[in-house]
């Protein structure tokens, strides 16, 4: 009787230790993407991304003992949806840090709230300079702000041999922080900057501003938008018969998408990307790049996402490892923990510096770039 009783308590206890485990808060990481809207691809590119990360953390034994589970919104493509999810997420959901917003402008909606509730949020795609000059802690950006990629866009200024530029930028702001920064790196060597048009996100005929550029005595067009109206506005380019120089910022064109759905109007343009899955032997980690191409594919996903999807993989890599260097799952140590880690991602190694008003700074990652350009369908790096 007695040891029938002993085994029935060591039974009770193990079912008990099971199904503790079974039924374990996982650790949440929010994620606000625009899945619907203008810039549904990307953001859904992102998401992908991020899904392999947790993934290969969880298949690891994850975070803390803990297994990690993304909770993912739909910011719509809009900045008040964005501010709405971020709120969401921290009030509802509960989570204590997350990664968005993509766009510039949603990112800056959000903004607020990281400050009002004091949670992280880590930035993956946004550009504008404006996001980390604003005096919020609770930010960290792995993208690079369009400062950083005027100054990486320097070095291939020789082989591009541009004497005269205009700009066609989406309105909003990425494209109006783009074309500022870009004015002012390429003035100061001296390069002559002729006309700025610009165009609404969901604008699909581009023909009044490119036949004003194809006008124009400049050599260079320098683009910044999505790759959905980018398709649309290398085909109009290609039958209005501009012939000039086309060269695209912010690496969100996905170069194999356009191949695919514009064609022969996207020959000869070239692209600035972060990330080079053309030649993984040549990024800075490349056993880590040639194992996310390959889980990449297993998946089934189309080749043409991974010049953004990475950004989603890198995002939840720097966020789970400042996770595991806080010893916990809350708001401000999370925070705390960004500031010192160094992370092996697909686009370098990710420490922060900081950025912004003193007492207040953002962390800023100062990224790598790399211009890649499309010859005859095939994907070329610039020079090479």
């Amino acid at each position: 009787m007695v040891k029938s009783a002993r085994l029935s308590a060591i039974t009770a206890s193990l079912l008990l230790a099971v199904s503790s485990l079974a039924y374990a808060d996982p650790i949440k990481i929010g994620v606000n993407q625009p899945l619907t809207g203008p810039f549904a691809a990307s953001g859904t590119y992102i998401v992908d991304g991020a899904k392999l990360a947790v993934e290969e953390i969880n298949a690891n034994g994850g975070v803390l003992g803990e297994q990690i589970e993304l909770v993912i919104e739909d910011n719509k493509s809009n900045p008040t949806e964005a501010a709405a999810v971020a709120e969401k997420l921290i009030v509802s959901d509960k989570v204590p840090v997350m990664m968005g917003a993509w766009g510039s402008s949603l990112t800056l909606a959000a903004m607020p709230k990281l400050m009002q509730y004091q949670v992280p949020m880590l930035v993956e795609t946004s550009s504008s300079s404006k996001i980390t000059k604003q005096g919020n802690p609770y930010v960290f950006r792995i993208s690079p702000p369009s400062w950083v990629e005027a100054e990486l866009f320097k070095k291939y200024l020789p082989q591009l041999d541009i004497k005269k530029v205009d700009f066609l930028a989406i309105n909003n702001d990425w494209g109006i922080g783009t074309v500022s920064d870009f004015s002012e790196a390429l003035g100061k060597e001296g390069i002559e900057v002729g006309l700025t048009e610009m165009m609404d996100q969901g604008a699909q005929d581009l023909s009044a501003q490119l036949s004003k550029i194809k006008a124009s005595d400049s050599d260079t067009i320098i683009v910044t938008t999505a790759v959905e109206q980018l398709t649309l506005l290398l085909k109009q380019a290609a039958a209005l018969g501009i012939t000039k120089k086309i060269v695209t910022t912010g690496g969100s064109q996905n170069p194999d998408q356009l191949v695919d759905q514009a064609g022969a109007a996207a020959n000869n343009t070239q692209h600035m990307v972060f990330f080079a899955p053309w030649v993984p032997e040549k990024t800075a980690h490349p056993d880590q790049a040639e194992a996310f191409i390959a889980a990449w594919e297993k998946a089934g996903h189309n080749k043409a996402g991974l010049t953004e999807s990475y950004r989603g993989y890198d995002g939840i890599k720097v966020i789970t490892a400042a996770i595991e260097k806080a010893g916990k799952a809350e708001p401000e140590a999370i925070k705390d923990a960004l500031w010192q880690i160094e992370v092996p991602a697909l686009n370098g190694t990710v420490t922060f510096t900081k950025d912004g008003p003193e007492g207040r700074e953002s962390g800023q990652y100062m990224t790598n770039g790399t211009l890649i350009k499309i010859v005859d369908g095939k994907i070329e790096l610039a020079g090479s």
